[in-house]
């Protein structure tokens, strides 16, 4: 967690804080006003709320004491930001009458600054407080952009709060350092630069999506969102690395097996492979569970966690690649890529079929954007099971049971891949058009 020194908290915030929390969030409680003083005439009584050291009693001039108040007020509870097109910061409170801005746990387009908890892990991926951007003002657009853009949410935790002291009244009760204009200004343009030109490294998402996320947001026209719009969104260029994450469940008859592989050896790409018995093939992961769909999605992540090239493609163990499968690069990072040429082939009978379907096996996209998937779909199928409405391909539906929000796309490689159909496919095949829900 960052905090500012001038703070207070409720008891416990930091396990509540946690206890919602997963790794691709950054969260924050209700923010409260800090009463941390009052001054008190040691004649007359007379109180004076916090601020700078008076002279003497507005009532009887006497002397006035500070005395201990600590606690935070009741009102204003702020628990939505955002910021405006210069950037800068601006209080949401028309969020907090929206729909999405009820509940124990609910999002928020920009921070305040003053708090706020990722992982040690997020904080150093994403370069969160990079003092080259400046040193005053914003950093709360700095960590939201940040989060909000790689894919990951800035979440206001309902239940727990801290309150931060505002020194904004000047004298010895204003900023106990120097701060220029030109500071300010500096930070706002390093900030603006980097995310209003989509120029940060690691973004799925353009600026402009985030502004959408909002709509509508203080601060912003619809001529102003437009003018986003046309500014050029990071691609993944020719030059990305590219790598292979393999999964088997160690059932396939060995012929298949072994010519499956000998395929994806010739793909000259750097592999990951991860079985449910140990093999020596490549970096090998052996993850000791039984055949399911939730195994099946812990093979994937396992495999991404360790692969570190900027493109990867998921492939099964009962799938013969073409080459050309590997030439494509995904022309944007924020969408998944589905090769859909691909014939269905009986190992017995020679049966060939083709039909138009998007299916893991020819998933291939940004390697941080899978992780993110992956990790949520693993999370929510532990903790509440696996359902067809949820779906196995990322992108493919908008249902409300979708693990995510992001959208693919299908393309088609020079050559089919090969879906090889024999007595172990973990999902049914399929041969005669009554078997199929979608009858074109």
């Amino acid at each position: 967690m960052k905090v500012d020194a001038h703070c207070s908290f409720d008891k416990g915030f930091d396990r509540k804080l946690i206890a919602d929390m997963q790794d691709d969030w950054c969260v924050v409680p209700i923010m409260k006003n800090l009463h941390a003083f009052d001054w008190v005439c040691t004649s007359c009584g007379h109180r004076k709320y916090q601020g700078p050291t008076p002279e003497k009693c507005d009532k009887c001039k006497g002397k006035m004491n500070r005395v201990l108040i600590w606690e935070g007020k009741k009102s204003p509870q702020s628990t939505a930001y955002a910021f405006d097109t210069q950037p800068k910061f601006e209080y949401f409170g028309e969020f907090k009458k929206r729909k999405e801005g009820h509940g124990d746990l609910t999002e928020t387009m920009s921070l305040q600054g003053s708090c706020f908890m990722v992982t040690r892990d997020m904080y150093h991926r994403l370069n969160l407080c990079d003092e080259s951007l400046g040193t005053w003002g914003s950093q709360g657009i700095e960590v939201a952009c940040k989060m909000w853009l790689s894919g990951g949410r800035v979440v206001v935790n309902h239940k727990t709060w801290y309150a931060h002291m505002f020194r904004t009244q000047g004298g010895d009760f204003g900023f106990p350092y120097h701060l220029s204009g030109k500071q300010v200004d500096y930070a706002k343009k390093q900030v603006r630069e980097l995310f209003f030109g989509n120029a940060w490294d690691k973004q799925v998402h353009p600026i402009h999506w985030l502004i959408e996320k909002f709509w509508p947001v203080p601060g912003w026209t619809q001529a102003d969102l437009d003018a986003l719009k046309v500014i050029p969104f990071k691609v993944i260029t020719k030059g990305s690395s590219k790598g292979i994450v393999y999964y088997t469940d160690n059932r396939l008859a060995p012929e298949i097996d072994h010519a499956v592989r000998r395929k994806l050896d010739r793909a000259g790409l750097p592999i990951v492979s991860v079985s449910l018995q140990p093999m020596d093939w490549h970096d090998n992961i052996h993850l000791p569970l039984e055949r399911g769909y939730l195994t099946m999605f812990k093979q994937i992540l396992a495999g991404l966690e360790v692969m570190d090239t900027d493109i990867v493609f998921l492939c099964e163990h009962d799938i013969l690649y073409h080459p050309s499968h590997f030439e494509f690069v995904p022309p944007r990072s924020d969408l998944f890529y589905y090769n859909t040429n691909v014939w269905k082939v009986d190992s017995k009978t020679g049966h060939a079929l083709y039909y138009d379907c998007q299916q893991t096996s020819g998933l291939c996209a940004n390697r941080d954007l899978l992780l993110r998937h992956y990790r949520k779909r693993v999370e929510i199928v532990e903790r509440i099971g696996f359902s067809r409405r949820m779906g196995f391909e990322p992108g493919t539906h908008g249902r409300k049971d979708r693990v995510d929000d992001y959208k693919a796309e299908n393309w088609q490689s020079e050559y089919p891949n090969i879906d090889i159909r024999h007595d172990h496919n973990l999902t049914p095949t399929r041969w005669r058009k009554d078997q199929f829900r979608n009858q074109r």
